[in-house]
């Protein structure tokens, strides 16, 4: 498997675990008092599965681009004598005027 691959899954099963535990922390400190709502609902489970599935979508993104732009560029030269050009010889312009 590729390494970038290999990067992107572990990425998504972190952002899933932080979702895990942010739906978890939402619903043990009953924020907008959503524990009773989940609770006392017959359809509450799916509002509950909703809210992980939707928060791990957005964690696991944003944890991947941070990993990726975390990366290290390697900055050396890769060839050539990156000498400069020289940009000072006169060059004749024939000028023009309007009348």
């Amino acid at each position: 498997m590729p390494k970038l691959v290999r990067l992107y899954i572990s990425q998504v099963l972190i952002g899933f675990g932080l979702s895990a535990t942010f739906v978890a922390l939402l619903l043990y400190t009953n924020v907008g008092n959503l524990w009773h709502l989940v609770s006392t609902s017959d359809i509450g489970w799916i509002a509950v599965l909703m809210l992980f599935m939707f928060n791990g979508i957005v964690f696991a993104g944003v944890q991947f681009a941070i990993v990726i732009m975390r990366m290290e560029r390697d900055e050396t030269p890769k060839g050539g004598k990156r000498q400069p050009v020289a940009t000072n010889i006169p060059v004749r312009v024939e000028a023009t005027s309007r009348k």
